[in-house]
């Protein structure tokens, strides 16, 4: 696998041919599967016909549109850590009015910018944001086994046997949840890493147990830590950073999209 370059372009010869879930992810739009679903609705056109099959091959001379919309090639791969505060929603638009994580990027980038995996609106801390669809369909493959570290804060002191009962696997409503590790920091705070982090898994799984959350920060995503990131502040990562998440993903090497 290549490892990204911030300074890395596109091809833009006009007579170069790429599939047009490529173009889509490769123009910061989304990861290359999500873009693959976009095609399949109905929603994308290429000079003024509407494609719905993964076979169609486009360049850069082509009228590609998404809802209406034309899209282009970004020149620039921008892979960027936020430490999202507490009440923004990831999503690149909320129907209800709320505060998106996205708009936080908007003064400094103006690259499309989508964010890779998500945190629910009363968490915190990191979440990547890229406009590379392999980067972000490599790092969410769920063979990826990525780490992901939370601090969680509990309200009243937690249950005795929470940590080991996590590690060996808690099933609530039919759903098998386990963490690869739970660590006890005091009586009420308790440190614990995800792989595959299943929607709002931690706040399930401490639900179950009938212990509230007061608050849930994610402190470190694979290599990338939190360090002296401020909340609602972000910065590009390093290229030792971006090449060091490549790296810990399991699926490293591998066709994943």
């Amino acid at each position: 696998m290549n490892f990204p370059d911030n300074d890395k372009t596109f091809d833009t010869n006009t007579d170069s041919k790429m599939r047009l879930q490529v173009f889509l992810a490769h123009s910061g739009l989304a990861s290359r599967r999500a873009s693959e679903k976009i095609i399949a609705s109905g929603r994308v056109t290429v000079n003024g016909r509407v494609v719905t099959e993964m076979g169609e091959k486009v360049s850069v001379n082509d009228d590609i549109c998404l809802d209406g919309e034309k899209i282009t090639l970004e020149q620039k791969k921008r892979y960027v850590l936020l430490n999202k505060p507490e009440g923004y929603v990831c999503s690149l638009s909320d129907e209800k009015g709320r505060e998106v994580a996205a708009d936080l990027l908007k003064e400094r980038y103006s690259e499309r910018l989508y964010n890779i995996g998500r945190l629910d609106m009363y968490s915190q801390g990191l979440i990547i944001f890229t406009n590379d669809g392999d980067f972000a369909a490599t790092l969410s493959h769920p063979s990826a086994e990525l780490e992901k570290e939370y601090i969680v804060e509990a309200t009243s002191p937690l249950p005795r046997y929470l940590c080991d009962d996590f590690m060996h696997g808690v099933r609530v409503d039919g759903v098998f949840y386990k963490c690869k590790s739970a660590v006890e920091i005091n009586p009420r705070k308790m440190k614990v890493i995800l792989l595959e982090g299943k929607n709002r898994e931690i706040r399930t799984v401490f639900a179950s147990q009938n212990v509230r959350i007061r608050r849930l920060t994610r402190v470190r995503i694979g290599n990338v830590k939190m360090e002296n990131l401020q909340s609602g502040k972000f910065r590009d990562l390093t290229m030792r950073e971006v090449s060091g998440l490549l790296a810990l993903c399991k699926n490293t090497g591998k066709t994943v999209y």
